[in-house]
Order: C-alpha cells, then sequence, then structure tokens
C-alpha cells in the first residue's frame, strides 16, 4: 500500500546537458528537502524501462493526508526554491505533475517496478469511476508478482497553483488526471494488469509508461531506503 492519502506525481524528461547535474540534485538536495517536510512520507524516482515510455522518469511522493500539500510549509519551499533547483529544472522536459488523492492502495509493499497509466474517464461520476476501478485494483493484485494498485485522481485546483519554482518555466504538458499505478517484481509482470485497466470501459485516452526503481527517500538519514 501506499505511505498515505495524497502523492505528488511528476512525470518529466531531463536534457542530456542537464542530467548528471540532475541527479546529483535530486538525491542529496532535493529529496531530502521534499521528506524533510512535515507529512512528507517517502519519496521514489524510477526511470524508463523501454523506449515507448516517454517521459523518461517518474518521482512519487508519498503525504500522510492530502492537505499536506496544500499547506503552508509545502508551499514554502516551492516559493522559494535553492539556486540548485532553478539551475536543475531548466533542462526539465515534458513535465506532467499532479498534486492527487489517493482514491484506493492494495498490496504488501513496493515492487522494483512500476506502470503508470494516466487516464480520462469515460463518465464525470467521480463516484462511479472511483467504485469500479477500485474493485478493478483489487482483482488486480490476484495477478502473480504483483505487489501494488494504486488509484488516484489529480485535484485540479491544487496542480494548478502557480509557485515561484514553475514561473518562467516552459517544459510543462497537460497535468494528469486519473491515474493508476501498477508495482510488481518483473516488468513482464506488469503486462496482464496494464492490459486489464486499458481494457476497462471506464478508461479512455491512456498514457502507459514502465519504469523501474532508481532511488528511494525516506525521512532521516538512518532510514534513507
Amino acid at each position: 500500500m501506499l505511505c498515505g492519502k495524497g502523492v505528488v506525481a511528476i512525470w518529466n524528461g531531463i536534457s542530456e546537458d542537464g542530467r548528471q547535474d540532475f541527479y546529483q540534485w535530486h538525491i542529496h538536495e532535493h529529496m531530502p528537502e521534499r521528506t524533510g517536510i512535515s507529512g512528507f512520507l517517502r519519496g521514489r524516482r524510477y526511470r524508463a524501462t523501454d523506449t515507448e515510455t516517454h517521459p523518461e522518469f517518474f518521482t512519487l511522493y508519498e503525504v500522510e493526508q492530502f492537505d499536506v500539500i496544500k499547506g503552508e510549509e509545502y508551499a514554502k519551499r516551492l516559493n522559494a526554491p535553492t539556486p540548485w533547483t532553478k539551475r536543475a529544472a531548466s533542462h526539465f522536459l515534458n513535465t506532467s505533475r499532479g498534486l492527487a488523492r489517493v482514491l484506493s492502495s492494495e498490496g504488501p509493499g513496493p515492487g522494483g517496478v512500476l506502470a503508470t497509466v494516466r487516464f480520462h474517464p469515460l463518465t464525470v461520476n467521480d463516484e462511479q469511476v472511483a467504485g469500479e476501478l477500485s474493485s478493478l485494483a483489487s482483482q488486480l493484485m490476484q495477478a502473480p508478482l504483483i505487489t501494488g494498485a494504486h488509484l488516484c485522481k489529480s485535484d485540479e485546483e491544487a496542480t494548478e497553483v502557480r509557485t515561484a519554482e514553475s514561473e518562467g518555466r516552459t517544459d510543462f504538458d497537460a497535468p494528469p488526471n486519473w491515474f493508476m499505478l501498477l508495482e510488481a517484481c518483473t516488468v513482464e509482470s506488469l503486462e496482464a494488469p496494464v492490459q486489464a485497466v486499458l481494457q476497462h470501459p471506464m478508461v479512455r485516452q491512456a498514457q502507459v509508461g514502465r519504469y523501474s526503481l532508481e532511488y528511494t527517500r525516506l525521512k532521516t538519514d538512518s532510514a534513507a531506503g
């Protein structure tokens, strides 16, 4: 299961010129800073496992409650980006970022690989979409080597708040609407669950990404993994 009731989900590419700096910044400054915020419980960064997955990177921050990512402490960080953050972010490409509520979360723990399925639902009836796809997530946990299935919905108002960190950036694509995260032990074991999501009648305009875990950060140095 995910650690909390809210997530910050970020898909992004990175220019070749900024790649090394991105890794150093993300590991040594950005993730420690974010997971140091009250209510932020875990950060994870993934990299694409194939050339069809775009953008290349996916980062997930899990927070205790959704209100944490609408709170004052997170807003202060976003409105006071460090010089390193500004430099690293200038190399981002095709960024899609969503502040989302976790509507359902199943499974015993994180897997080494993850599939993201971003989509728009068939209906505007959020309760119906959440009910049907939460039921699907439970069913997917019966598949071999699946360790997690999570349904999230972005909060449009919270996601669209502009901050000093986003000011002047031109790398942003459309934010996610709904998305499912599927975790597993192997890339191959993701395929049947991904297809089940794509074939569900509630799922439209889906974008699939397949990623492997590169880095995990918890709140303290002594529990960094």
